[in-house]
């Protein structure tokens, strides 16, 4: 061993002559390097002569590897340059630390020692007793989470968006455009998933569709169900919302969409009578019969994901009771058919987070905001959000409140009244159906004033709610606010605002956004309240431990947030 050892030092420390390095040079070029080299040499040298040289058979008898005693040396294919490279062929700038030329670009090499988030994640799964399968779900699911900890999966395939209401004047409305703009025969006006913009680090506009990885419009398949049979056509002539002609840009679209019978009880919309409904001997049957409409749906249409989304009449209101704590006493009143505690609108909810579906609540009625729904959206890895989309009257008291509050101007009072002719009028003129809609509109200014914070500004603020149906302005709401407010030295002044809106133009994008992002928030791995949605509703909905936000612009905040988070960037220093 020590002999071989020597015997390779005595190797390295051999010298060459130049000549010899030359040749090993050439034989460590590839065969297209030889010939390439060989053309510029005779290009260079003019006195050299291309040809084959004749070798006579004795020049095989030396070998000029051979030692001193004649023994055979290494091969070519053995014999590399470097084994006789001594640190006194290197110069001298070659050992210092920067030996770059101006000319060079330098890059550094980053060093990482720690462990990934990756690493973190799986090695919290040793201490999780899980089966096999379970275990392989769990490394499936870190695998596609982002350094972000987001679970990004792209929006391809198919989303099918079941419409509870499907006939309605909201969800037409919203289809009817949905498929226009596809087609590029309209704009999505009013609609921050497809026109907004945000600031990025990068110091530019960017259109968040841009940023985000949203389902794209031509992917959208729509389906529902309606007490009612008419097509979405039909219903959409006889809501009167859109005209004819624009109905008919998309009419074979909308004839194709043929709405399931409902889930439906009377008792929870008494001016409605509806005629194509379910027969459900309990609440659970009824949630079995819309999981399995669902099922069906997502088959047939070929789609990759589903989101539902209630745009139904407002139902009665129903207080928080024990049944609505837990998911345990929730499936329990469903079994045990509890129709006064359970309401159809839960039923969907229900159904649609068992088959991993967003749920998206667009009226004010008790349903998902429960704690027995927040448990099971959280246990099926699901997201939830509501409620009632803020599209007229509350949407201005979102901006005016705020104004006043910033300028500490006090307010002492507040009246609103409402006409209303469409279906949605008609329900809310029922006196149980309006008291859960008074709920959703009072608690707006409350929140945002703060009286407890600044009782001599707002410390007796009189606010008055009133809805009046009122059959010949059809969907074309008008919405009356009387503000009384006071300044410099208590002096009193007024406002007043009359917007003359229509109900369900203002909505239709309200409720496609609340979709796209639903969708992108599962994608994301996001489950339980999507507080970051608040933007969109009247009742923003919120657990126990927190308040909600009223704000418009704190909640346009929020939005924008959520999605820099998603894609790794950091919130700008200045209000964005």
């Amino acid at each position: 061993m020590a002999a071989l050892k020597q015997q390779l030092q005595q190797k390295l420390q051999q010298k060459l002559s130049p000549q010899q390095i030359q040749l090993i040079r050439l034989l460590e070029l590839t065969e297209i390097e030889f010939e390439e080299r060989v053309q510029q040499e005779l290009v260079d040298n003019p006195a050299l002569e291309e040809g084959r040289e004749e070798i006579p058979d004795s020049i095989n008898e030396f070998d000029a590897n051979a030692d001193e005693d004649g023994n055979p040396g290494e091969s070519a294919e053995e014999l590399t340059l470097g084994d006789y490279r001594t640190e006194e062929d290197i110069p001298d700038y070659r050992l210092e630390a920067d030996n770059y030329s101006k000319d060079d670009k330098k890059e550094d090499i980053p060093f990482v020692s720690a462990s990934s988030f990756h690493d973190y994640l799986e090695s919290q799964l040793g201490e999780l007793s899980l089966d096999e399968t379970s275990y392989q779900i769990a490394q499936y699911i870190i695998g596609n989470i982002d350094d972000n900890g987001y679970l990004q999966r792209p929006a391809t395939g198919r989303l099918g968006v079941l419409v509870v209401g499907v006939g309605g004047a909201v969800a037409t409305t919203m289809i009817t455009g949905t498929l226009a703009a596809r087609k590029g025969l309209a704009k999505a006006i009013g609609s921050i998933a497809q026109m907004a913009t945000m600031r990025m680090q990068d110091g530019k506009e960017h259109l968040i569709k841009d940023v985000v990885p949203l389902v794209d419009l031509n992917d959208i398949v729509f389906g529902g169900w309606d007490i009612f049979a008419d097509d979405a056509y039909e219903a959409a002539m006889y809501a009167e919302v859109l005209k004819e002609k624009d109905l008919n840009l998309v009419k074979d679209e909308l004839k194709a969409i043929k709405p399931m019978p409902a889930a439906f009880d009377h008792n929870f919309a008494k001016r409605l009578n509806g005629t194509h409904i379910k027969n459900a001997a309990t609440r659970w049957d009824m949630v079995e019969q819309l999981r399995e409409d669902i099922r069906t749906f997502k088959a047939n249409n070929n789609c990759d994901r589903i989101a539902v989304l209630w745009a139904a009449s407002t139902e009665i209101y129903v207080p928080l009771s024990e049944e609505h704590k837990s998911l345990a006493a929730l499936e329990k009143a469903m079994k045990e058919n509890n129709t006064e505690v359970i309401s159809p609108s839960m039923c969907y909810a229900y159904a649609a987070i068992a088959e991993g579906a967003p749920f998206i609540m667009g009226a004010p009625n008790l349903c998902v905001d429960t704690p027995a729904m927040w448990e099971f959206s959280k246990k099926m890895n699901v997201p939830i959000s509501g409620k009632d989309f803020k599209s007229g009257q509350t949407l201005m008291k979102t901006v005016l409140a705020p104004m006043f509050k910033t300028r500490m101007l006090g307010v002492s009072g507040w009246f609103s009244t409402n006409i209303l002719g469409n279906r949605d009028g008609e329900v809310l003129d029922q006196p149980e159906n309006f008291k859960t809609k008074e709920v959703s509109k009072l608690s707006v200014i409350d929140n945002i004033f703060e009286p407890e914070k600044f009782p001599d500004l707002y410390g007796d603020v009189y606010h008055k709610v009133r809805i009046n149906y009122y059959p010949p302005r059809k969907d074309n709401k008008e919405a009356w606010d009387n503000i009384d407010i006071f300044g410099w030295m208590g002096y009193p002044m007024e406002i007043k605002v009359n917007f003359l809106c229509r109900d369900s133009i203002l909505a239709a994008p309200i409720a496609l956004d609340l979709v796209i992002f639903s969708d992108l928030a599962l994608r994301a791995g996001m489950c339980g309240i999507q507080t970051w949605l608040s933007f969109f509703c009247k009742s923003p909905m919120h657990d126990f431990e927190h308040e909600p936000v009223h704000d418009l612009f704190q909640q346009w905040r929020m939005v924008k947030e959520t999605l820099r988070n998603m894609v790794g960037e950091t919130a700008p220093s200045y209000l964005d």
